[in-house]
């Protein structure tokens, strides 16, 4: 079982861990205390040594922030959580705002609080969000102060060990191209922006650049080390040696030296005199001051990983496609199992995680989940990033949707789907708006696009049919996937907020539109899809970019209201089904194949 369903976060983490905090901020001299929910790695999942916001505040989503001060507490979460943050805190403690609006930074600018000191951890910021930080202050009336040691750390006395897990080569024939490679493309990009180096500071990005692979955070391949890469393509990685093995150390080369996590320090101030590009979206504000104080100058840019790694190359889209093909057939057993036993009515939302789970580990080459699965029953449907635990399971009951939205971690690639599945009969209700999702789906799948087209541009069309209907969803519609690496990853993504990244050949997004109707429902369809060079349209006259499907799994035909469609939506969903029934049905036999051929029928 790669998943357990333990009661986490909750009310009385706060109740327990706020008055050491304040305690802790006392002995600094602070009056208040901003808590990021990222960590020292802007990592969105976190290893438990480094889930401060959960600590402080028992809140566990993906995504928040919290302003402690000594006679108040106030945590920001967005729509996904609006529910989830209600229930994880105590409302005589902390105080719930919204996120993006007004945000930590816009409550703080709105507050009378002159003469307070309020402190921060540098390791946990980048200058952006610093910057804003600063702003917010200057109009409260507050002092900011850099605090050398964070006082969560400071009062956090059973706080768990860093994570150890070991380092190991990502083989040739699943990365497409040689390390080696991969970094004098960098130090030839360095150099031509009259840069020395680079301080490689996102662990995914590392992990790209030396083909490796690593354990520290759950469900997600990463190792938690750093990198300085130079314009002649020499490199030091920066980690806890105790994670190195001789393979390892084999397969980095002489171009690379291996140093402890713990030199990175004195190397950064050995820098002197150079130019160090840093990405201010994702380096801390504390490499940004360790570079100024070393004597270097900072070219502030992108991570000049993030765009080649967003790209995949062939070898990774090969290795994806056929990841999803092995995975669709795992998810077909699994949509058979719901169809048949699972509509008694008595079947629990931890039941169906851990079938699925089970028939991902039955087809052998599982390394992990790549996220725990979001297995809603009912009323949980409605929450886009529920968690299922001992507390809040539900029974998949008669009469009601189930949502589940999972994925799988393979060496040769990432999987992430959702499917919505009718238990029992569904509502007319529960027909249309599965409908109008299946719509925007289908709009965002067939769309082409000229060159320089970003998410934002994109966005709209998976809205439009919900939009007619006065309806809309509080979540982006697309986010990028790595190759055996994050299953959210940028800089491209699919979403309301502007994102400034054109959409390129090779990029893999997501395709996930919803509707969620709270306490009753929720739906959404996920499929990945990658951006491919478009057929040229007859009588067009520009080159257009389109998408590839990666993911082959049966959508829920009675869920379908046949007459809402149009016939080129019509003839969509048929071209789909029979793709899934050519790559999927050699995978499957016995009655999962009978049901197969039944659910890919033509509408």
């Amino acid at each position: 079982m790669r998943q357990n369903f333990d009661v986490k976060g909750g009310p009385q983490l706060g109740r327990r861990n706020l008055p050491k905090l304040r305690d802790a901020m006392k002995a600094q001299g602070l009056d208040g205390f901003y808590i990021p929910h990222e960590d020292e790695y802007q990592n969105e999942y976190l290893p438990a040594s480094n889930d401060r916001l959960t600590w402080a505040t028992g809140f566990t989503g993906s995504a928040g922030a919290a302003m402690v001060l000594l006679d108040k507490a106030v945590i920001f979460a967005d729509g996904r959580y609006t529910l989830q943050v209600r229930d994880q805190t105590d409302p005589a403690l902390i105080d719930v705002e919204g996120l993006p609006d007004p945000g930590p930074f816009g409550w703080l600018a709105q507050q009378s609080l002159a003469g307070k000191t309020f402190g921060y951890d540098p390791r946990l910021m980048t200058p952006n969000e610093f910057t804003k930080l600063e702003a917010a202050a200057t109009k409260a009336g507050v002092s900011l102060k850099s605090v050398d040691t964070n006082p969560i750390d400071a009062a956090w006395d059973d706080r768990p060990a860093e994570p150890l897990a070991p380092v190991v080569p990502q083989p040739l024939k699943h990365a497409g191209v040689d390390a080696a490679d991969k970094r004098d493309t960098i130090a030839k990009a360095l150099e031509k922006d009259g840069a020395d180096a680079t301080i490689i500071t996102s662990p995914a990005s590392v992990a790209w650049a030396f083909n490796i692979r690593g354990g520290d955070v759950a469900c997600s391949p990463l190792p938690l080390s750093r990198a300085i890469i130079n314009k002649d393509g020499s490199a030091d990685l920066f980690m806890d040696p105790r994670k190195a093995s001789e393979e390892l150390r084999t397969h980095l080369g002489n171009t690379v030296t291996l140093r402890p996590i713990d030199e990175l320090e004195s190397a950064i101030a050995s820098l002197s005199g150079k130019t160090i590009s840093l990405d201010p979206a994702l380096a801390s504000a504390w490499f940004f001051k360790q570079v100024e104080d070393a004597g270097a100058k900072i070219l502030r840019q992108p991570d000049p990983v993030l765009l080649p790694k967003a790209c995949k190359n062939a070898t990774e889209i090969a290795g994806t496609e056929a990841a999803h093909i092995r995975d669709g057939a795992a998810l077909t057993r699994f949509l058979h199992w719901l169809d048949t036993e699972a509509q008694s009515g008595e079947v629990t939302e931890i039941d169906a995680a851990l079938k699925l789970e089970s028939f991902r580990e039955d087809l052998g080459n599982l390394n992990d989940i790549s996220f725990e699965t979001i297995s809603g029953a009912g009323p949980h449907g409605a929450l886009p990033h529920y968690r299922v635990s001992s507390a809040s399971n539900l029974k998949l009951e008669r009469g009601t949707l189930y949502l589940v939205d999972s994925g799988g971690q393979y060496l040769d690639g990432t999987t992430d789907v959702t499917r919505t599945v009718p238990i029992g009969d569904a509502s007319d209700d529960m027909k249309r708006h599965y409908t109008l999702v299946l719509q925007g789906h289908i709009a965002l799948a067939v769309v082409r696009f000229p060159k320089g087209t970003t998410g934002t541009h994109l966005d709209a069309l998976a809205r439009y049919p919900l939009w007619q209907a006065g309806l809309d969803y509080d979540h982006g519609t697309g986010h990028g996937v790595g190759v055996y690496l994050g299953v959210h990853e940028g800089p491209q993504r699919i979403a309301k907020a502007w994102n400034s990244i054109a959409l390129q050949p090779g990029m893999i997004v997501s395709n996930e539109p919803g509707y969620y109707r709270e306490g009753e429902y929720g739906i959404r369809i996920e499929n990945l899809q990658y951006v491919t060079e478009a057929a040229d349209i007859p009588g067009g006259e520009r080159k257009m970019l389109g998408f590839q499907c990666l993911t082959w799994a049966p959508l829920a035909r009675d869920l379908i209201v046949q007459d809402m469609l149009s016939p080129a939506e019509h003839e969509w969903v048929d071209q789909y089904h029979a793709e899934v029934l050519e790559k999927i049905g050699p995978l499957v036999d016995g009655e999962v194949s009978a049901w197969l051929k039944a659910a890919c029928a033509p509408l």
